[in-house]
């Protein structure tokens, strides 16, 4: 297991790394003088629109490449999973790491991101992802050490019902957001109140399946 957990992290990281890299040239692009919240729209007309389709092609092969990282990496279904886990964590926590050695950017875990484009924007201060992430990568851990030691994490129905329900309420929670990005309000639009319900229950879940696992 060290093994492959040595290869997922060197994979996170580099990864992370060349979409710090890219948000860089980015921001410097469309944002010369710093990037804050509320945004600002940065351009019309059909140059505009043919970069903003670009950056959306690169989220939708981001997805691919960590995707077949993981069908790589992994031995059996299971493992994939897991390792999916991993390197989105992993590529989530030091895109945020590598830009604030690039760029000395985050300024603190409250600050404001764009996270996706698919299917609308997202957004949300830093730590909600980072959050989400750190869930992830205990998780997809805990997987490949079960697997390791000839156990598979048990999960049941309702299991995955509440998988279901935590993360369509913290995608609700992102989704929300990115429509009022523009907005001078838009930090009242994140709604932690709903986030945390939605983390807690994940954080539940995820603990139920370790409990009745380690039973077996």
């Amino acid at each position: 297991m060290l093994g492959r957990f040595c290869l997922l992290t060197a994979f996170g990281a580099a990864f992370g790394y060349i979409e710090a890299a890219v948000v860089v040239y980015l921001r410097a692009i469309f944002y010369p003088d710093g990037f804050r919240f509320p945004l600002v729209e940065f351009g019309h007309g059909g140059l505009w629109r043919r970069l903003l389709l670009t950056e959306i092609g690169r989220e939708g092969a981001t997805l691919v490449l960590i995707s077949s990282g993981a069908l790589l990496i992994g031995r059996n279904i299971r493992e994939r999973l897991a390792c999916f886990l991993v390197i989105f964590a992993l590529w989530d926590i030091f895109y945020y790491v590598w830009l604030k050695v690039l760029i000395d950017w985050p300024g603190s875990i409250m600050d404001w991101d764009i996270l996706f484009l698919i299917p609308m924007v997202w957004a949300s201060p830093v730590s909600a992802p980072v959050l989400i992430s750190a869930l992830m990568l205990v998780f997809g851990v805990l997987i490949l050490r079960f697997n390791d030691g000839g156990r598979g994490i048990k999960v049941t129905l309702l299991d995955w019902f509440g998988f279901f329900v935590s993360v369509v309420v913290m995608v609700m929670c992102f989704c929300l957001a990115g429509r009022h990005i523009a907005e001078a309000d838009f930090a009242s639009h994140f709604w932690w109140w709903l986030f945390w319900p939605g983390y807690l229950l994940l954080v539940g879940v995820l603990v139920k399946c370790i409990g009745q696992s380690k039973s077996v």
